[in-house]
């Protein structure tokens, strides 16, 4: 392979944002998927002021460092305060929500592996 169908710069600014279906104000973007990484994706959740994703799990683990903004976030039985410069980490399986804090969005980077996975609401 040669490295130049590897190697990949981009404004992230330029990436598509969908909607993400079961979150309020919550919008996401796949910056490396898997058309460029075999192991990893990187992806930026924003949320509006208000929004955020509720109790679900996924099947695989989440590492995720806040860009910017503030939330709330629910972890297992625990609730979190983050903020810029913070970093999460959430094991697969462990019910996990967010919800932003104050007046400004709130931004995060989340890297997940390449692995099938599914989002599952709980009540």
């Amino acid at each position: 392979m040669n490295i130049n169908d590897t190697v990949m710069v981009v404004a992230a600014d330029e990436v598509p944002r969908k909607t993400v279906a079961a979150g309020i104000g919550a919008t996401m973007q796949v910056l490396i998927g898997p058309d460029r990484a075999v192991n990893f994706f990187l992806r930026r959740f924003s949320f509006e002021p208000g929004g955020g994703i509720p109790k679900h799990t996924n099947q695989v683990e989440h590492e995720q460092y806040v860009l910017r903004g503030r939330a709330k976030v629910g972890i297992g039985d625990a609730v979190y305060e983050v903020k810029q410069g913070d970093v999460v980490f959430i094991p697969q399986q462990v019910p996990h929500w967010y919800r932003t804090e104050g007046n400004e969005p709130f931004e995060i980077l989340c890297i997940v592996p390449n692995l099938p996975d599914r989002l599952e609401i709980l009540q």
